[in-house]
């Protein structure tokens, strides 16, 4: 682990406490409460758990390049993207239980097995991966916080956009996508600073074939709001020079 990745994985005592999500609980489905019961002990993954490094390749069972989803909803899209997409891993963080009970039982109905949901804070789980583990990171309409109070708690911003790089491999993309205007300038200039993070598009990447329209999305479009996708990729660091 490099000094740099040190300080990544281990933030000030007054910033993790400030959360990029509202915690959400709501009322379940017989079905849902159905694939929670017997698929999480199988397929979950309780962040606040883990101690230490952890290996995604062991809670698979095999190894295969490892697509991050940072807030996948009700898991219609990862669940479709996964069963598109079968030769890659999708691990979803949600915090919302029928989000999660959802998308396990869709997983289980459609996916071939290469989906596993975890529960909590998505920048924990990140911290304690491998360096350069991770093939693509989604992060598909994140929170906006709005309020320009709020912003801070915004998911993409320059310390956890380092984060995030860190931990895909050379050549692996972070795609983010969101409704709100202000906020997709703002992801733009900050993917666009990072040093290590190439812009696929040169802006505004059109909107992805393999990006699956949820009813989230639907609702946005319906109220006028355009969708903004963002694709970077990461590229390794320069050498330093070598000095005689």
């Amino acid at each position: 682990m490099t000094s740099t990745d040190q300080n990544l994985a281990a933030p000030p005592a007054h910033a993790a406490r400030i959360r990029t999500f509202h915690p959400r609980r709501g009322r379940m489905s017989g079905r849902q409460l159905d694939a929670l019961d017997r698929l999480w002990p199988a397929y979950g993954l309780d962040i606040a758990d883990l101690d230490g490094p952890f290996d995604p390749t062991a809670l698979f069972g095999r190894q295969a390049p490892l697509v991050l989803e940072i807030g996948s909803g009700m898991g219609d899209a990862t669940a479709a993207m996964a069963a598109a997409d079968p030769d890659r891993h999708y691990l979803a963080v949600e915090v919302h239980t029928p989000g999660i009970a959802n998308l396990l039982d869709l997983a289980d109905r459609h996916a071939p097995g290469n989906v596993r949901v975890a529960r909590g804070d998505a920048l924990d789980l990140v911290r304690a991966l491998p360096e350069g583990s991770l093939d693509a990171v989604h992060v598909f309409f994140p929170d906006p916080w709005p309020k320009a109070r709020h912003h801070k708690r915004r998911l993409i911003q320059p310390g956890h956009v380092a984060l995030l790089r860190s931990r895909l491999a050379p050549g692996g993309t972070l795609h983010c996508a969101t409704d709100w205007a202000d906020y997709a300038e703002s992801m733009r200039e900050t993917l666009t600073a990072d040093p290590e993070l190439v812009d696929t598009h040169g802006g505004f990447a059109p909107r992805p074939a393999h990006r699956p329209v949820t009813k989230f999305e639907r609702r946005a479009v319906t109220a006028g709001r355009p969708v903004f996708d963002l694709i970077h990729r990461r590229v390794a660091p320069t050498p330093a020079p070598v000095r005689g």
